[in-house]
């Protein structure tokens, strides 16, 4: 130091000397008053370095000994001076050997020696700077730095901590070779802390970690990956984006990091997909970088790689950049010791983790490419699982993935494990759906020339009962269509070789589907089955299959219940063929004489005569569309219909009567068989339907007075008396019928039966049946509703051109005892006008 300094040290110690006594004193102001006199005199006179050093040289016991005064004020200034004369000195290493441990007796011991939150905070950061200005001379008081950074970092006031991190930061850069014999011992302070409530003292213990680890001995990072995965689904950006930076500045600088590639690689992809931009960007960058210096380190290993593999797989992802050689090494590498963690995370309790784990799993697969077939097997498997998770984003994320196996695992690979696990995976998984549902996105990301020598295989799978028919939930019926959606859309035009198999799978999606809006997506289907193979429409589609589709559901007819789905799929094929049916009658006939029979499932039978009632009564656009029906017509009333109608005890044989006759007037009705036809079955068929009006369903003795009008339509007047007279009195039995409508019905059905007489049946051979008949409708003419009484009315009218004298005799003798004379009048001037006009054509 130059003369000159030493004196003008020398004149400021002699005037400090009475305020360094004072220091001594008990009185607080004065030690207060005789600090900020030396403040004066030294720090804030603007004196030379050289001064300053020597004056600090000669303060630094009296102001480390105010450290422990009991007065605040004095505690602070004492710190500030310290702080200023370490920043100022030229040599400020020659206080350490009395700072250091000074500082770590206040800062570093089990009790915390400074009470005060921003005095800690003040101390922390005089310690930082001595540990900027200072540098590689702090090396000897390492054991110092490490007691005050353990107990700092983990301080109660939020500011200490990250000041304490940064300290750490600092000191970790400027003695590498010396702080890794204790950097062990900062990690476990560190983690405590790394979940502060505060976003900003998260950030600053991350960095602190990464330096830690960075400059130590390699054997902690174990310790902390668990503890940075966390951070990763942290809510502040900043927090996600410390992470990455740590993480991959270990990627790129850290000694071992060959040993850790496998737990580091997952930390770093997964923020390739953070929802912040800026966070993207960086990970992909920082990737980037650890791809590209691997591949210059290790330019021997892959040379033959980097000369021919350059050019990116045939059908790779649309709009995906590839990533570089470097990067695809890495994660093909570490792939083996990855699936393992992807398949345990996948189903993690905490949904952030499931989704994150999903992200990667997409990243992992698209670097992977054609090497991922050999982790096929367990890959899928954590497919499955997370395809039934109930969270979207991590079923999305997934689907994605299984795209990526599409692409570039081969097909004759994927299909064989998938395809055992959608036959076998219904009996054995609770959510049997998720196979399918990886299923259609594997073959989404297949090419159609690929998938095309594989296509008989795949539509054979779906097709199988086991697969297409064993479940009814929406959500399995959804991926079986996105299945067949899928095969369409890939392979198009070829799917014509494996068309009668997507056409069974979407009549079964649709027979099976409780939801309107999921059978109008598989009835698109057919449409686009149809456009693919160049039809004009959806009835040239069935009359393509028509035949194998009615053998398909005729091999298993015998075993049909109302539980069975066939009954639904015949519905389907029945009422989508339209015309088409008319062309396959007699195919069609044997499965409907099976399925109907009296001895099979009752309800199966009512839900087939209610379709088939649906098809008779438009029968010219479905069964007897060519004019076939009618040569089975007479087998399908006789064999099918009149078995049904034979009384049986209880609710269920009546409810199957009622089908069956409902089946029975859409076939008279429909025009689907003739009067000839009628005519011959006619002994059969009438005591049955007779037999109908008894019964106790209001809407059976509807239906059996419908048909019963029908049937005299048509073949009244073809009738032998004999016949005829059978008729009316089951008809006048209606007449007092609990429901008004079936009382009209047969009211309409007598008024047929009259006009059904023609000269065969003669007035005077059979007058006692007339005359039963019209004693009977003379005593309803009476009837307390004026509707009966006008429709009796008309059908007397009706009886008097048959035997006018006879009916004119009856209604004269009631018509003093009817209520209502009115009708009996009226009814005898029609009876008088017809005798009239019966006299006048006699006479000429």
């Amino acid at each position: 130091m130059a003369s000159g300094d030493e004196r003008a040290a020398a004149e400021v110690l002699r005037g400090l000397a009475r305020h360094l006594n004072c220091l001594n004193e008990d009185n607080k102001t004065t030690r207060k008053r005789a600090l900020e006199a030396i403040k004066k005199e030294t720090i804030d006179k603007g004196l030379s370095s050289g001064v300053l050093q020597e004056v600090f040289s000669c303060l630094l016991k009296s102001l480390l000994k105010c450290l422990s005064d009991p007065m605040e004020r004095c505690r602070e200034t004492a710190i500030v001076m310290i702080g200023e004369f370490i920043r100022c000195v030229p040599k400020p290493e020659e206080s350490l050997p009395y700072l250091m441990p000074c500082l770590s007796q206040r800062l570093g011991g089990k009790e915390i020696l400074e009470p005060a939150e921003e005095l800690r905070l003040s101390a922390m950061e005089m310690l930082t700077l001595t540990v900027e200005v200072c540098g590689k001379q702090l090396a000897p008081y390492l054991d110092d730095m490490v007691n005050i950074l353990q107990r700092t970092i983990v301080d109660p006031f939020p500011d200490v901590k990250r000041e304490s991190c940064k300290c750490t930061v600092r000191f970790a850069k400027c003695v590498p070779e010396h702080f890794h014999m204790q950097a062990d011992s900062l990690v476990k302070p560190l983690m405590q802390t790394i979940a502060h409530q505060h976003s900003r003292v998260r950030v600053s213990v991350i960095e602190a970690t990464g330096a830690v680890i960075q400059h130590g001995t390699g054997k902690n990072v174990d310790d902390v990956l668990s503890h940075l995965a966390q951070r990763l689904f942290d809510d502040s950006p900043r927090v996600r984006k410390a992470v990455t930076i740590v993480v991959g500045d270990w990627l790129l600088h850290m000694r071992d990091r060959y040993s850790y590639f496998h737990k580091l690689l997952p930390l770093l992809l997964s923020n390739i997909h953070d929802e912040i931009p800026e966070i993207r960007l960086l990970a992909a960058d920082l990737w980037r970088q650890t791809g590209a210096q691997w591949e210059k380190e290790n330019e021997d290993d892959i040379k033959d790689k980097m000369d021919f593999l350059l050019t990116p797989p045939p059908f790779y992802p649309a709009g995906a950049e590839r990533p570089g050689l470097g990067c695809r090494e890495l994660v093909v590498r570490n792939l083996g010791r990855l699936v393992p963690a992807i398949t345990h995370d996948v189903t993690d309790w905490l949904v952030p983790t499931r989704v994150k784990t999903a992200q990667l799993l997409s990243v992992l697969l698209l670097h992977a490419e054609d090497h991922c077939t050999q982790h096929l097997q367990p890959l899928l498997a954590a497919l499955y699982r997370a395809c039934s998770d109930s969270e979207r984003d991590v079923v999305d994320n997934c689907l994605a993935a299984a795209k990526l196996l599409g692409t570039f695992v081969p097909p004759v690979v994927f299909l064989k494990l998938l395809l055992n696990h959608v036959e076998t995976s219904s009996s054995s998984s609770s959510h049997p759906w998720a196979s399918l549902m990886v299923l259609a996105a594997v073959l989404a990301g297949c090419s159609g020339p690929l998938l095309k020598p594989h296509l008989q295989q795949v539509a054979n799978t779906l097709a199988q009962p086991d697969v297409c028919q064993e479940y009814q939930q929406v959500m399995y019926l959804e991926q079986l269509l996105a299945c067949v959606d899928v095969l369409l859309c890939q392979c198009e035009a070829d799917c014509g070789s494996v068309s009668l198999q997507l056409l069974q799978v979407l009549v079964t999606v649709q027979s099976l589907s409780t939801e309107p809006l999921l059978s109008d997506k598989a009835l698109e289907s057919v449409q686009q089955l149809c456009k693919v193979q160049g039809l004009d429409s959806v009835m040239e589609l069935y009359r393509q299959h028509m035949g194998q589709l009615l053998d398909w559901l005729s091999a298993s007819v015998n075993t049909w219940s109302s539980y069975s789905p066939q009954r639904l799929q015949l519905h389907v094929i029945a009422v989508q063929s339209g015309p088409v049916m008319g062309e396959f009658v007699s195919q069609l006939m044997p499965l409907l004489r099976s399925c109907l029979h009296p001895d099979r499932d009752p309800e199966m039978r009512m839900s087939i005569f209610t379709m088939l009632a649906k098809l008779l009564l438009d029968s010219a656009n479905t069964l007897d569309s060519q004019g076939r029906f009618h040569g089975e017509s007479e087998m399908f009333l006789c064999e099918v219909l009149l078995p049904n109608l034979v009384w049986h005890a209880g609710r269920t044989a009546a409810a199957i009567r009622t089908s069956a006759l409902s089946c029975l007037l859409a076939l008279l009705h429909g025009g689907a068989v003739t009067p000839g036809q009628l005519l011959c079955v006619e002994e059969r068929l009438s005591p049955q339907v007779l037999s109908a009006l008894e019964e106790d369903s209001q809407m059976a003795r509807l239906l059996a007075c419908r048909s019963l009008s029908t049937i005299l339509r048509l073949i009244g007047p073809s009738l032998h008396p004999d016949a005829l007279n059978k008729i009316y009195p089951e008809l006048l039995k209606r007449l007092d019928d609990s429901s008004e409508e079936v009382r009209g019905v047969a009211l309409r059905a007598l008024s047929l039966w009259l006009s059904s007489l023609t000269r065969d049946y003669s007035p005077q051979l059979w007058a006692p049946h007339l005359e039963l008949l019209f004693q009977q409708l003379l005593l309803h003419l009476d009837d307390p509703n004026s509707s009966v009484q006008e429709q009796v009315l008309g059908v007397l009218k009706t009886g008097s051109s048959v035997h006018p004298a006879l009916l004119k005799k009856e209604v004269e003798a009631v018509r003093d005892k009817q209520r209502s004379p009115v009708y009996c009048d009226q009814l005898l001037q029609h009876i008088n006008s017809l005798l009239k006009e019966s006299a006048e054509d006699c006479t000429e």
